[in-house]
C-alpha cells in the first residue's frame, strides 16, 4: 500500500497546499505517507483511521512529529470522526472513498468538521470509484461543499487516479 500509493499521497497533498498555520484533517491515513507529507507542510495533522493497525504505522512513520504535538492520530472514520465542529482547514482522503459504508454521511461528517473556507481534496483509484464523476459532485454540493472539481492523474505504479476538490462557504456564504 504504501509503495503503490506514495504518489498519489504526495500529489495529493501538494494539491491541498496546507499552510504552516492550517489544521489538517487526513481521512485514512493508511501507513502514514501522505500524513507524513502534509505534516512537513502544516501547523496541526490529525489522521483518523478505523485501523488500530494503520495508526501504528502512522506513529512509527511520523514519530518525530507524534512526539512534537503536530500529529495527532485518532481512531474513527469518515462517517463518525472524534473532531470538533469547524474544526479544520483542509481535509484529504485518498483511496478511502470507495470504503466509506455511508457516503452521505461522510460526506456530512466532513463538512461538520471543516471550517468555513475549509478545502476539502479527495482521490481515488478511477476504477474503483463509487458512482460516476457527476454524480460525486452532486453528493459534494448536496452537502453543502462548493467549487467542486473532478480531474484524473496518472500517478507512476498505480491506475489512474480520480480527484475531486471542493470547499466549504466562507462566513459569507461564499
Amino acid at each position: 500500500m504504501a509503495w503503490m500509493n506514495a504518489p498519489t499521497e504526495r500529489h495529493t497533498a501538494a494539491v491541498a497546499a496546507p499552510t504552516g498555520t492550517e489544521r489538517v484533517l487526513v481521512l485514512g491515513p493508511g501507513p502514514g505517507i501522505g500524513l507524513a507529507a502534509v505534516a512537513r507542510r502544516a501547523g496541526l495533522v490529525i489522521g483518523v483511521d478505523p485501523s488500530e493497525e494503520m495508526l501504528a504505522a502512522c506513529r512509527r512513520r511520523c514519530a518525530d512529529a507524534v512526539a512534537a504535538g503536530t500529529v495527532l492520530l485518532r481512531r474513527g472514520g469518515a462517517e463518525s470522526n472524534p473532531l470538533d465542529d469547524a474544526s479544520v482547514d483542509v481535509v484529504l482522503s485518498v483511496n478511502n472513498l470507495p470504503l466509506w459504508t455511508d457516503r452521505h454521511a461522510a460526506l456530512a461528517e466532513t463538512f461538520r468538521v471543516s471550517r468555513p473556507g475549509a478545502r476539502l481534496v479527495l482521490s481515488a483509484h478511477q476504477k474503483w470509484l463509487p458512482g460516476s464523476g457527476d454524480t460525486l459532485a452532486a453528493e459534494l454540493e448536496a452537502a453543502g461543499f462548493r467549487d467542486v472539481r473532478m480531474w484524473t492523474w496518472d500517478p507512476p505504479r498505480a491506475p489512474r487516479a480520480a480527484q475531486l476538490a471542493a470547499r466549504v462557504p466562507d462566513a459569507s456564504g461564499e
